[in-house]
Formats: structure tokens, C-alpha cells, sequence
């Protein structure tokens, strides 16, 4: 995948709250009241849903064609929120790519698993695409996905790496496909803040990435 749509994706999560880092590594205080970023701002889910009220609301249905194949490794949990928060983790991911590929930087889908202000950021990381009329091909595993909930389980962070060796964009015009350049570190970690809506839907509040984040 051309680094320059990366890069630029990357620089676009750095403006936002940072967040705990010890879903990937590391010790801290996992047990904190509060996942930075998550229900405090207008544009923040409510947390007045309980996880049968989430199971009831339609979500869309999210397609990516098979010249992008996008792989989730090891994506199950035991506790069900944590499913729950990687379920729509899962989701809010599809609906980004499908968003490139359909060449939607408006998506419904997308916006479905953020909130208004995740939305905006989103927005931006899909444009980093769609102005460049690129589109995403190839396969994309993610994996090594990790967890913390918040002690009242309304706000989460969900961190996971991809793998972008076998993963390209292809501009929509002229057919080139281009990957990253030689020597530049395949894996990125993504750190996302989520809370969970008045409807039960965990959706992004912001997120942040890092090349090279997933061997720390």
C-alpha cells in the first residue's frame, strides 16, 4: 500500500488525545476509570445502552470485493463486551476500506460505527484516498487485536496491527498500482478510543496509528 496515503493517515491521527498504550505491551493501569477520548465531548456516544439493546439495532451490511481481501486473525474474546467492542471494531474498519473502494468519503456505513467527531477524522483518512483516486487491492490481515474496557465498560480501547506486504492502492484512472516503497516496516498499530451509543453500538471517538508500533 503506497506509504504516502499512509503517512498522511498517520499525520492525521497524531492531532488527536493520546491513548493507553498497554493494549500493545507494556504495563500501566489498565483499570482506569476513564479511555481517553471516549464520552467527553458532545459528539461522544452515551453509555445508557445494555449490550441486548445493541443486539437489536440493524446495522448495515458491509461488502468489499474480492480484489481486496481484508482478514481478521484471532478476533474472539470471552468476555462479551469485549466481543462487542470487537465486533463493531471489525465493522467500523470494513466500512473505512469500503468507503476507498466505492470512493465514499460521505459512507453511511462509515459513519454508522463513529461518532460525529470520528467521523470527521475518518473523513479525512478516506479523502487521503479518494483525492488521489486511489483504491485499495490486494490482502490486508489484522490481527494481534487487544482490549481495555473501562470500569463502568461505556468507553473502550481497541489497538490491532495490519500487515501491508501484500496489500497495494491502484489508481482509478490510469491502473498503476503502487505498494510501499523497499525497506519500509509493513506492520502498523492502530489505537482507536470507542464508546458505546444510546442504541448499544461501539463506535469510534478517535484513533491514531503508528508504523513499526506493533513490534514494541
Amino acid at each position: 500500500m503506497a506509504r504516502r496515503a499512509l503517512t498522511t493517515t498517520a499525520a492525521a491521527f497524531a492531532t488527536t488525545a493520546a491513548l493507553l498504550l498497554t493494549a500493545c505491551g507494556g504495563g500501566d493501569d489498565s483499570s482506569s476509570d476513564d479511555i481517553k477520548g471516549a464520552g467527553n465531548s458532545s459528539g461522544s456516544p452515551s453509555a445508557s445502552a445494555s449490550p441486548s439493546e445493541g443486539a437489536e439495532v440493524k446495522r448495515p451490511v458491509i461488502k468489499l470485493p474480492s480484489s481486496f481481501q481484508l482478514t481478521f486473525e484471532n478476533w474472539t474474546s470471552s468476555d462479551p463486551v469485549e466481543q462487542a467492542v470487537l465486533n463493531d471494531g471489525k465493522e467500523q474498519l470494513r466500512a473505512g476500506y469500503e468507503a476507498i473502494i466505492e470512493n465514499d468519503p460521505e459512507s453511511k456505513d462509515r459513519a454508522f460505527y463513529d461518532t460525529k467527531n470520528g467521523f470527521l477524522q475518518s473523513q479525512q483518512w478516506i479523502r487521503t484516498y479518494t483525492d488521489k483516486n486511489l483504491t485499495v487491492i490486494g490482502k490486508l490481515p489484522v490481527f494481534d487485536p487487544k482490549v481495555i474496557l473501562s470500569k463502568d465498560k461505556a468507553a473502550a480501547s481497541l489497538s490491532y496491527c495490519t500487515d501491508e506486504s501484500k496489500a497495494s492502492t491502484r489508481n482509478r484512472k490510469t491502473g498503476e498500482v503502487k505498494g510501499n516503497p523497499a525497506g519500509t516496516d509493513p506492520e502498523v498499530l492502530y489505537v482507536i478510543s470507542m464508546g458505546k451509543n444510546a442504541q448499544g453500538v461501539w463506535q469510534a471517538v478517535s484513533a491514531r496509528s503508528e508504523r513499526g508500533g506493533c513490534a514494541k
